[in-house]
Parts: C-alpha cells; sequence; structure tokens
C-alpha cells in the first residue's frame, strides 16, 4: 500500500526535477543529451508496457498528443480502466482525452505542476517527457520502498545493498555511478550468476560491460534496451531520469528475489533467537545442576556434629568453617548470581521474540534453588552456633578436668600412709602417758578426717559433672574418682577399729599433756585452714568478663585483709610450742618435746604460713594477668562494635539505595545502569571493610569471646546483609538491562517508558518490585486499557494474566508488565510470518526441499533446519520433502528442553 503523502512525494520530485531544469536552463547548463536520453528511454519503457496490449509508439513527442494510447498506458500499468475516450480527431477531442488522462493522474495524489493538456497535444517535447516522468515515478519507482524511504532513496539503497560485495562498484547517484557499466552486471550477477561471469569484467572496457548489461537483460530478463552505451560514455553527466527508469525495470524483474531474500533473512534471524535461546535454556540447566549438586553434597557436612569431643578437635572444624566461608562459599554466590541473570534474561528474550516462558527442568526452578539457597544458610547458621556451643561446653570441661586432677593430686598426697598408719599396732607398747597421746593424736586425725569429707564430696561431684557433660576421658575420670571413694571408705572404717583399740586402752591412760594437747587441737585446724589457703590460691578459674576477674580480684583483696588474724592465731599456736619448749627445759622433761597427739610441728606450720605469704602476691599478679587478657577481649568487643556499627548501617543504606533505582526512581534506564554500575563499583571497594571486620571476627572468637553489649550486628548477619546487596545490585542492573533490550526491540519512547514506570511504581505501595492482581488491574485501567466488570472482563483479565504470570506466582513483575504494555503494538516475528517465509522459499509448495534451504539460507542456517524439519507426509510428497509448516510452529511452541 502506498500512502497519500507517497503520492505528494511523487509530485514533488516531479516539480522538483521541472525547477532544476528551468535553473539549469536559464544559466545555460542543461545538457542537450539528456533530453536525447530522455526520450529514448521513456519510449522503450512504454514500449514495453504497450506492447502487452499489441501496440506501441515510435515518437513519443507525436504518439500521445491525441492521449489515446496515453490512456491505454495507464490502462496497462494501473490494471485499471480510465473514462471512455473521445474518438473525435478535432482539437478539443485530443484536449478531453489527454485530460482524462492527466485527470486519472490527479486523482492518485499526485500533484501536476506546468504540465497542460495543451502542450501534450501540441507535441511540446519538454512537457511530454515531463508527464511521462511523472508516470513512471508514480507507478514505476514510487512503489519501492526501502526502509521507508523515499522512492529515490529507496532504489538507490537497494542498488548500494546488491552491489556492496562487487570489487571497482561504489553506486552513489544514478548518473556517474553507472557509467562504466559494473553496476549494471553487478545488479544483474548477484540475482542470476548464471547470465554473467562477473570475474572477467573490466572497470578500463566500460562500453564491452554495458553492452553485457543491456544485451543479458532483453534477451534473458525481459528488459528492453532503454539507454545507450554511446549516451553514457560520451557524455560528462548522464541523465538521472533515464537511469532511474531503467534500473527500476531490473528492481522489478528480480521482485521475486527479493521476496525470497527477505523471506530468506526473517528465516535467519528467527533461527538465530532460537539457537541462542536454546543454549541459554542449556547454560542454565548446567549451573543450575553444578549449584544445587555443590549445595546437596555440602549440606550433609554442615548438618555433622561429630567430633572427638575435644577442644582441639572443634577449634579444628571452625578453621575448616572459615575456609569454607573464605574461599569455597564466595564463587558459589557468584554462580547464584549468574544464574538468576541467566534466566532472566533468557525469559526476557523469549518475550521479544513471541515465545513461550521458559520453565526449568523439575527440581531446578529459580524458586528450587532459592529454597535450597535458603536452607544452606540455615544450616550455616546452625553450624556456626554449634561449634561455638561445643567450644563453650569443651572449654568448661576442660577446666573441670583440670580442676578435678588438682584436687584429687591433693587428696591423694594427704592420704598417702594414712592406711598403714591407721592399721598400725603401736599403742600396744605404749606408756600410759604415750598411749593417751596416741588417743589425742587419733582423735586430731579424726577431726582432720572429717574436715576432708569436703573434698572428697567436691571430688565426687566435679567427676559427676564431667559425666553429665560427656567428658571425653570420662574414664579415666571416674576410675581415679571409685579408688579415691573406696580408699575413703577404708580409711572411714579403720579410724573407727583404731578408735575402738584406743578407747579399750584409754582406762590404763591418764596422763594428758596439756599443751600439747592443745597445740594439737588447734594447729589442727589451722594447718587445714592453711592447706584450703593454698589450695585457694592456686585454684584454677575461668571468666570471660573484666566484671567477673573484677570481682575475684575483689574477694583476693578482702582475702588478704583477714591475713593479720591469721598471722596471730599463727603466733599463739607457735606460742604454745615455745612454752612447751620451755617447761621442758625447766623440768628436764624426757621426751617431753615429742608431742604425743599430733605429727604437726611447729615448722610445719612456719613452712606453710610461708607458703601462704609468697602464694598471695603470685595470686595477685595471676589475676591482674587475667584482668589484661579480658581488657583486651574488651577491647575487641568494642573495636568489632564500632566497625559492624558502621558497616551494618553502611549496608542497609546501599540496599535502599540500590531498591530505589531499581523502582526507576532516578532518570532514564542508562542513567539507571549507570548509577548501579557505579554502586557495584562502589561495593567492590568497599570490600576492604568487610575483610578487615572478618579478621576482628576471627580474633573475637579465638579469644573465646561469646557475647558483645556494643553491637546489634553479628558477623552472620553482616556476611548475609553482603552477600544481598551483590544479588541486589546484580539483579537490578540485569533488570535494566533487560528494560532497555525490550525498550529498544519494541521502539518505545523513554516518555513511554517512564510513563509505564510511574504507574507501575504509583500502585507499588509497598516498593516490592511487582503488584497483586488488583493493583495490576488499577494500573493497567490508570494507563487506559479497558477492562469491562462483567464475567467477560474477567475472563479477560485472566487471559492477561496469564500472559504476564505464567508460573502463576500471583504477582506481576515490572519487565513482565512493561512487555506486556508494549508487545501488542510492535511488530513481531509469528509462526504464521515464519511460515509465510518458508512458503516464498519454497515456491508455494507444502514442502520444501534440502537443496532449496541451502541455496537460500547460508550452510549454518540450512543445515539446522535440515536436521529438525520432520519429513513431509501428506499426498503429492517427493523424497527428501520437508515440513515447514511444524517445523515453524514448533519454533514457538514449547522447548524441548
Amino acid at each position: 500500500m502506498i500512502s497519500t503523502d507517497g503520492y505528494n512525494n511523487v509530485g514533488m520530485m516531479a516539480d522538483g526535477y521541472m525547477e532544476q531544469e528551468e535553473e539549469w536552463e536559464r544559466e545555460g547548463l542543461l545538457d542537450p543529451a539528456w533530453e536525447k536520453q530522455q526520450k529514448k528511454t521513456f519510449t522503450a519503457w512504454c514500449n514495453s508496457h504497450l506492447r502487452k496490449a499489441g501496440t506501441g509508439i515510435d515518437n513519443i513527442d507525436e504518439d500521445f498528443r491525441n492521449g489515446l494510447k496515453l490512456m491505454l498506458l495507464l490502462e496497462v500499468i494501473s490494471g485499471e480502466t480510465l473514462p471512455k475516450p473521445d474518438r473525435g480527431k478535432m482539437r478539443f477531442h485530443k484536449i478531453a482525452n489527454v485530460n482524462k488522462a492527466l485527470d486519472y493522474i490527479a486523482s492518485k495524489g499526485v500533484k501536476l505542476v506546468s504540465i497542460g493538456a495543451e502542450e501534450i497535444v501540441d507535441g511540446n517535447l519538454k512537457m511530454t517527457l515531463g508527464m511521462i516522468w511523472t508516470i513512471i515515478l508514480r507507478f514505476a519507482i514510487q512503489d519501492i520502498s526501502v526502509e521507508e524511504m523515499t522512492a529515490k532513496e529507496g532504489l538507490l539503497l537497494w542498488c548500494q545493498r546488491k552491489t556492496a560485495p562487487y570489487k571497482n562498484v561504489n553506486v552513489q547517484n544514478f548518473h556517474l555511478s553507472f557509467k562504466d557499466g559494473l553496476a549494471f552486471c553487478a545488479l544483474i550477477h548477484r540475482h542470476r550468476p548464471d547470465l554473467i561471469d562477473y570475474s572477467k569484467l573490466s572497470k578500463d572496457n566500460p562500453m564491452e560491460n554495458l553492452n553485457t548489461a543491456f544485451d543479458v537483460a532483453e534477451k534473458y530478463l525481459d528488459i528492453p534496451r532503454m539507454l545507450d552505451p554511446d549516451d553514457l560514455i560520451n557524455t560528462p553527466k548522464p541523465d538521472e531520469r533515464a537511469i532511474m527508469t531503467y534500473v527500476s525495470c531490473y528492481y522489478h524483474a528480480f521482485q521475486g528475489a527479493q521476496q525470497a531474500e527477505t523471506a530468506a533473512n526473517r528465516i535467519c534471524k528467527v533461527l538465530k533467537v532460537n539457537q541462542e535461546n536454546e543454549r541459554l535454556m542449556e547454560e542454565y540447566e548446567r549451573l543450575a545442576s553444578d549449584l544445587l549438586e555443590w549445595i546437596r553434597r555440602t549440606m550433609p557436612w554442615l548438618g555433622s556434629r561429630q567430633t572427638d569431643n575435644s577442644l582441639a578437635g572443634v577449634q579444628k572444624k571452625l578453621e575448616e568453617y572459615r575456609t569454607y566461608r573464605r574461599k569455597h562459599k564466595p564463587p558459589r554466590v557468584e554462580q547464584k548470581a549468574k544464574l538468576e541473570t541467566n534466566f532472566n534474561t533468557l525469559q526476557t528474550k523469549l518475550r521479544l521474540s513471541n515465545r513461550p516462558a521458559y520453565m526449568p527442568t523439575e527440581g531446578k526452578m529459580v524458586s528450587d534453588i532459592a529454597n535450597a539457597w535458603k536452607g544452606l544458610e540455615g544450616a550455616e547458621k546452625s553450624f556456626e552456633e554449634w561449634l561455638l556451643s561445643e567450644m563453650m561446653r569443651l572449654e568448661r570441661l576442660e577446666h573441670l578436668a583440670q580442676k578435678f586432677k588438682h584436687k584429687a593430686d591433693a587428696h591423694e598426697e594427704w592420704t598417702r600412709g594414712k592406711e598403714e598408719m591407721l592399721q598400725s599396732q603401736d599403742f600396744r607398747q605404749c606408756r600410759l602417758n604415750e598411749l593417751k597421746a596416741l588417743k589425742k593424736k587419733h582423735e586430731a586425725f579424726e577431726s582432720d578426717l572429717a574436715a576432708h569429707q569436703d573434698r572428697v564430696e567436691q571430688i565426687a561431684a566435679i567427676a559427676q559433672e564431667l559425666n553429665t557433660l560427656e567428658y571425653h576421658d570420662s574414664v579415666s575420670v571416674n576410675a581415679r574418682c571409685q579408688r579415691i571413694c573406696d580408699q575413703w571408705d577404708r580409711l572411714g572404717a579403720l579410724t573407727q577399729r583404731r578408735r575402738q583399740a584406743l578407747d579399750d586402752a584409754e582406762r590404763i591412760l591418764e596422763k594428758i599433756d596439756i599443751l600439747h594437747l592443745e597445740f594439737a587441737k588447734r594447729a589442727a585446724p589451722f594447718n587445714n585452714w592453711l592447706d584450703g589457703t593454698r589450695e585457694d590460691l592456686v585454684d584454677i578459674f575461668i571468666v570471660h568478663t573484666v566484671e567477673e576477674i573484677q570481682g575475684l580480684i575483689d574477694a583476693h583483696s578482702h582475702f588478704k585483709a583477714t591475713l593479720g588474724e591469721a598471722d596471730k592465731e599463727f603466733q599463739s599456736i607457735v606460742g604454745l610450742v615455745r612454752e612447751v619448749e620451755s617447761i621442758v627445759k625447766q623440768h628436764q622433761v624426757p621426751g617431753g618435746l615429742e608431742n604425743p597427739y599430733t605429727t604437726l610441728t611447729a615448722h610445719d606450720l612456719t613452712r606453710k604460713w610461708s607458703d601462704v605469704r609468697q602464694l598471695v602476691p603470685q595470686r595477685d599478679a595471676t589475676l591482674q594477668a587475667e584482668l589484661r587478657k579480658q581488657q583486651n577481649n574488651e577491647m575487641l568487643r568494642r573495636q568489632f562494635g564500632e566497625k559492624a556499627n558502621a558497616v551494618g548501617p553502611w549496608i542497609e543504606r546501599q540496599l535502599d539505595a540500590v531498591t530505589a533505582i531499581g523502582m526507576g526512581l532516578h532518570g532514564t534506564l542508562e542513567d539507571q545502569l549507570h548509577r548501579l554500575k557505579e554502586y557495584e563499583q562502589g561495593v567492590y571497594a568497599y570490600k576492604p571493610h568487610i575483610e578487615e571486620l572478618e579478621k576482628i571476627h576471627q580474633a573475637v572468637q579465638e579469644s573465646m569471646i561469646f557475647e558483645n553489649r556494643y553491637t546489634q550486628y553479628t558477623m552472620e548477619t553482616l556476611r548475609v546483609g553482603w552477600e544481598q546487596l551483590l544479588t541486589s545490585i546484580n539483579r537490578n542492573i540485569n533488570e535494566v538491562e533487560n528494560q532497555i533490550l525490550t525498550r529498544d526491540s519494541k521502539g518505545i519512547t523513554q516518555e513511554q517508558l517512564n510513563e509505564f514506570r510511574s504507574s507501575f511504581n504509583h500502585f507499588d505501595k509497598n516498593r516490592t518490585g511487582r503488584l497483586a492482581p488488583d493493583e495490576f488491574k488499577s494500573c493497567l485501567v490508570s494507563l487506559g486499557y479497558s477492562i469491562g466488570k462483567d464475567r467477560q472482563g474477567d475472563i479477560d483479565f485472566q487471559r492477561i494474566l496469564a500472559v504476564v504470570d505464567p508460573n502463576n506466582s500471583g504477582f506481576v513483575h515490572f519487565d513482565a508488565f512493561l512487555d506486556f504494555m508494549t508487545r501488542e503494538s510492535t511488530d513481531t516475528d509469528t509462526a504464521e510470518q515464519v511460515i509465510d517465509s518458508f512458503r516464498i522459499l519454497a515456491a508455494d509448495k507444502p514442502y520444501i526441499l534440502p537443496d532449496e534451504l541451502r541455496r537460500e539460507l547460508p550452510p549454518d542456517q540450512a543445515e539446522y533446519c535440515i536436521q529438525r524439519m520432520p519429513p513431509y507426509k501428506a499426498a503429492g510428497a517427493v523424497p527428501g520433502a520437508l515440513d515447514y509448516m511444524s517445523f515453524s510452529t514448533a519454533l514457538y511452541g514449547e522447548s524441548d528442553l
């Protein structure tokens, strides 16, 4: 179809040529050879059509004067019937006939300027040539349209494209570019290489080239000679009209081949789209399978809770987990982002090429991968929490085991030799005073034994706690605890038997040494206090905060405040010994210095008291060292807290900014893409802060710090936020690139895109980047889309929902919304169009042959079709016939993937 504007173009072109010729004529520049060329060319052109009616003309300025052959010419080239001509031979009959022809030309929208019936009837050659040129423009050239250019530009572009591959041909105009004849030969060879051997032609032989082209065109293409080689060669600037007229005949002669080329181009484009889509599907399947398999292999390791129940074993597992987070997981995060990006790009390309949405194989949907990833992150969090709790438990176990060993060593040291002593029969040979002394000594031992009862109970309690906490060497602990308890029972029984024996002998024992007894009574508890104090001063402790160690330091300070009273008691007890020594010396009592009531001596107490006084400053040093350690831990907490409190809000701000850009709130799509990539660079530039925080976090964990009151952020939440930020940037970049792809391929303007985005954002109240069905319907209505409120309107809306939400997710995303708003008004390839293109290549047959495909399509595209097209099985099929109809339909159907 040719628009009225197209007709006006013809008139404007005709006017322009008229005005140009008048200007050239005034300036003396008009070449008389042009008029000669036009007369010969136009005459040949008219005869090429008039011969179809069995007639012709000899002299163009004479044979059209009565208007009869002019009207006949118009009827032949238009296929329409003009008004019945006047048959009279008077001048007014001739004018009437010419006017009927001119009126018909004008009825086609062509504006005729300076051309009147009288000039044609009078045989005005210039006006007659102008009129014929107008007819040629309208009926032979105006129908030529290449990329919606004007007729002349379209014909010139057609010549340039067809001759582009040929050496020594450079078509820039319709006069000088055709002088050497190579352009004509190239046009013939391009469409009929069997008619001319172009390789044998030379630019230096224009006469031979022109004659070759004109002879071949006349003999094989039914294009009469319209130009004279001598005129072209000898004229400095050949006439454009003559050459355009002749070239237009080439165009129409090759019109069928042009249709086949157009059809082949369309098919190639469709097949390339299909092949690219299949490649993207295969890549998605491969990436999805690889990522899911990695997650499947990783989950059992994260779910394992097996250790050797030792602190070193758990620390090794924690280091393995850090290696996993630092080295193994980051590439998988990138793989997951690439997978989502490829999936979105594929779906966009499928929509733009009018293909159905891609459905991955079962278990490999984007949602399946997201669920598997979420499960992986949950397993990571649970695994790390378990590792830290195991470290706390095993640290306490190690502390309890050390405490058990220390108390058991002290107790076994105390019990050494006690059984032999209790089984001794020494009292049977003692004198009375010695016997009484033995009794008092045994009473002191009983007091000491009772004082040790708490220690035995403490040892048993620690052993029980180690069993409850599943200490790895609980067997050894239980065995030692059992030995201590069994020995303790034996000591109790032996003590009872020895006391009974002493009581039996008490009848013969009378004399008691008051001073020795007083020493024994006071020395035993003081000695007990010394032993307990020494144990307390070397007791192993574990704390986690400055407050806890400060509490121990305060308690130690309170203890030191009691040392004065203890020194008084020590001086008092030692004073008893000095008093005994004084009495013995004064009264010369034999063996009086020996205290029969206790094995303790003043030297023992002095030695232990000295030990206590030396252990006090050592304890001070130990507590101060631990205080420094806890202060260092506090510093680590503050460092982590300050850094985390800076990184956490920064990640949140970036997430908010990226989300705002993704909502289309910042300029054009190119602006959004530029800003997103700037954010991406900024995020990667910020990564050293995350790495620094990881180093601090590692120091925190290695220092056994399990809580931090200086921040609400944990390393895990910051890692997740960081990964979310990277994923959000990648996803938004991909979405914006897809929107640019949609905008450019659909031909929508930035203003239309802004209108679509503004309407979408208006109804996306929560800024989620998606609309619920009701919000989507309101958005469509706001853009002028008519959706009835009756049952039919609901049916129409459900049909639209099926298009924009093919996976039935319950939401409409912006890219699907944009695609819907533009797809119905744009020219996209359809199965019917592809079938029509194949039908042209097959010369209207319902099937196509492999040789036809190889002749019309590039080799790779032809083989792609031959391998995939099913055989044509209907009646009339020939061997090797292929069914292009079912193949074209399958291109727009479900993929094998």
